[in-house]
């Protein structure tokens, strides 16, 4: 019988993991520079030239279907716990765009004879117990043989054409507020120094695993506008997307923004990802406001399966704090509001 295959830490095998490993903005912009994105197809509603969180396409006039897809290398070494948070920040796309998931396709390319099948398993099961919960069942995928650990998910919303919650239609007006807080890509890069507590890793396991169910009710909700999660590109990123996206200009309250105190922490000793760095280069032009090399990191951090950004009206504020709170996201805070201006986004 064949010796049983050693079982690594599965974060050893990745040189990256989680959201991290996302291009950064500039280089995917410069890679994608001259290919056609827009298609101009009078029924795709949003594609690839909108840098929304997923493409539309409108089946009939009550009808459009979400599609999305997204998969990294490991950011824990628990395979289950892997194969969830994968599964969670895949869908994540559906709801940040207020729809509601319907079947998902596995994306699963591992280093065989590296780890173990029963390591494969764990991870697969992870996703789909995760898909299940969201009433999205696995329905197939694709599977190769790679050089580092790699999962994550096709993901099918359908919504209504006119209720999806386009990161284009923030309103000068609105107040913005994010489910959950900062600091996952920190505690990701401590997790690989091996300096991240017990306490701290649960509190990382338990936000990137909370589905942000709260998009698809907040779809069609009077005086909630846009929406959008904040994911590898960081809060700056992602908000930046939405003032380009919407024409406006974004205000972020850095002190209203929501950290996890652990995260906090380690920023103030150092700990941080590569990919922080990469996420300020790429959008510190559209970025004012004084901001110390700390607060950098923590505003733009990686965030795997981070929360949704929202924005809605100030009356209606109350109500989407509760639709939050209700599904789980405590955390959930108002961190600043969208005024008339060109597209830029504003630290205060």
């Amino acid at each position: 019988m064949a010796d049983p295959l050693p079982d690594p830490r599965l974060t050893s095998l990745a040189h990256g993991g989680g959201c991290g490993c996302k291009l950064a903005p500039n280089v995917l912009a410069d890679i994608l520079s001259e290919m056609p994105l827009a298609l101009g197809h009078a029924d795709l509603l949003v594609d690839a030239g909108k840098s929304d969180d997923a493409a539309v396409y409108r089946v009939n006039k009550t009808t459009a279907l979400v599609a999305t897809t997204d998969f990294f290398t490991p950011i824990v070494d628990d395979p289950h716990t892997f194969g969830r948070i994968a599964a969670t920040n895949a869908l994540s796309d559906v709801f940040a765009m207020g729809a509601k998931p319907i079947f998902c396709l596995a994306i699963v390319g591992m280093p065989i004879g590296k780890i173990a099948n029963e390591t494969i398993r764990a991870i697969l099961a992870g996703g789909r117990s995760v898909a299940d919960a969201a009433g999205a069942p696995i329905a197939g995928g694709h599977s190769i043989d790679a050089a580092e650990p790699i999962y994550g998910l096709v993901a099918l919303g359908i919504g209504h054409p006119d209720k999806l919650l386009l990161n284009s239609n923030a309103q000068a007006g609105d107040v913005l507020i994010l489910g959950k807080p900062l600091g996952i890509g920190i505690y990701s890069a401590a997790l690989k120094r091996e300096i991240l507590s017990p306490a701290e890793y649960e509190e990382m396991v338990a936000s990137t695993t909370r589905l942000n169910t709260p998009g698809t009710e907040l779809s069609g909700m009077e005086g909630v506008h846009a929406a959008t999660d904040v994911t590898g590109f960081g809060l700056l990123g992602h908000a930046s997307e939405m003032a380009r996206g919407a024409g406006v200009n974004i205000i972020i309250e850095k002190a209203a923004v929501p950290v996890f105190e652990g995260a906090r922490a380690h920023a103030e000793k150092g700990v941080k990802t590569g990919a922080s760095g990469r996420n300020w280069e790429s959008v510190s032009h559209m970025v004012s406001g004084a901001l110390t090399d700390m607060e950098k990191d923590i505003l733009c951090d990686p965030q795997t399966s981070g929360g949704l950004l929202v924005s809605c009206r100030p009356e209606s504020a109350e109500v989407v704090l509760d639709v939050f709170a209700r599904n789980g996201h405590t955390g959930a805070k108002i961190i600043g509001r969208v005024v008339s201006g060109a597209p830029e986004v504003k630290v205060e």
